[in-house]
């Protein structure tokens, strides 16, 4: 019998951006960056791929992703040699840049990470495509279509969720960018593993889903409201009730990976009796 890595056969999709009160709550960017570091880093080791929608800023939590792979190899199967991250590129992101920059950024990161192009839709463009994209000035209604779409076929690439930190205000799209990743989440009863211990829009989430005390007044960012139709019951994440209540709101890297690797076991293997 062939051994299998516990998460070899998982998508994990990881959506984190910087939180605006992370100095109220006596943190800085850099907690945030090893928070995910060390996330993505045991998701690696127990043979999970990683989904993501990244913009491919310098210095960026794309180009974190990328260091990451490249040190830390994904645990694959034998025989697995697909790629340790999955990173979809939203339309208004390709239409920015030339096709032969694009291509090149294939190449680069062959065996690290495959990179999928995104139309306005959120449709596949084949790289030999990219020759013929119309590069133009992008709307705000351009970026909230594109962005829904590829929010979407994220979560359709993934079998779970984790979403930490996130802007409420300055956002492009419909609603803030973790707002969307986890709403697309709870819609189709994906597991969702949420971080509002980092503060942003992850803990205003929580609140809308009642895990922290509700707001004096409620948060101003649009879809706020919509939450309200769900609580805790929907994360549908392998985790009880009161492990969701320490995950939400610990700012211990080690505790939240603990307690994310346990609800995705559970998932995996709900006949291992793994608790």
């Amino acid at each position: 019998m062939t051994y299998q890595e516990p998460l070899s056969q998982k998508a994990i999709a990881i959506s984190i951006s910087e939180s605006p009160d992370m100095a109220v709550l006596g943190l800085g960017p850099e907690h945030l960056r090893d928070a995910m570091a060390e996330i993505a880093r045991y998701l690696l080791a127990m043979g999970a791929r990683l989904v993501y929608g990244g913009d491919l800023r310098a210095n960026g939590f794309t180009e974190l992703l990328f260091e990451l792979v490249a040190r830390y190899r994904r645990d694959a199967d034998v025989g697995d040699a697909r790629s340790a991250i999955v990173n979809y590129l939203a339309w208004p992101i390709v239409v920015s840049k030339s096709a032969a920059e694009m291509r090149g950024l294939v190449d680069e990161l062959a065996g690290l990470a495959e990179l999928h192009f995104l139309d306005r839709q959120g449709g596949y463009l084949a790289p030999a495509a990219l020759d013929d994209a119309v590069h133009h000035a992008v709307s705000d209604a351009d970026w909230a279509v594109a962005l829904s779409a590829m929010r979407e076929v994220l979560t359709r690439a993934s079998d779970a969720k984790i979403v930490m930190g996130g802007r409420t205000e300055g956002y492009k799209g419909r609603m803030p960018g973790i707002a969307e990743e986890a709403l697309t989440a709870l819609e189709v009863g994906q597991p969702l593993f949420l971080l509002g211990g980092f503060g942003g829009c992850a803990r205003e989430i929580a609140m809308a889903l009642k895990l922290f005390p509700q707001p004096a007044s409620p948060p101003s960012w649009t879809g706020w409201n919509v939450f309200g139709r769900f609580d805790g019951a929907a994360l549908r994440n392998g985790l009880t009730p009161e492990e969701n209540a320490t995950l939400v709101r610990t700012v211990h890297v080690d505790e939240a990976v603990a307690l994310i690797l346990r609800g995705l076991l559970r998932q995996a293997k709900p006949a291992a009796g793994i608790v």
